[in-house]
């Protein structure tokens, strides 16, 4: 049996904590999923954990994980793009 060493064990923690946290905050409306934070959050814990799931290299969760902060970076992105409204 491979034993996960500890330093990946407190990364993925912390990348699903970072993901639980913006959906909670979104879920419970103290995040507002329409602001940086919530994007910030999101991608930060899928880049983590997209990283962890490159080895052993399992597909599911690396295109899971990558395709979630691609995603979250693109809509961080879209926002800075945005002009305010006069």
């Amino acid at each position: 049996m491979n034993q996960i060493p500890p330093l990946f064990q407190a990364l993925s923690f912390a990348g699903a904590l970072l993901i639980l946290l913006g959906y909670a905050g979104a879920q419970f409306g103290f995040l507002n999923s329409r602001r940086p934070v919530y994007n910030v959050v999101n991608a930060a814990g899928s880049l983590i954990l997209g990283f962890i799931a490159l080895r052993p290299f399992q597909l599911g969760f690396v295109v899971l994980e990558f395709t979630w902060a691609a995603i979250s970076i693109w809509a961080l992105l879209a926002g800075w793009q945005q002009k305010p409204a006069a």
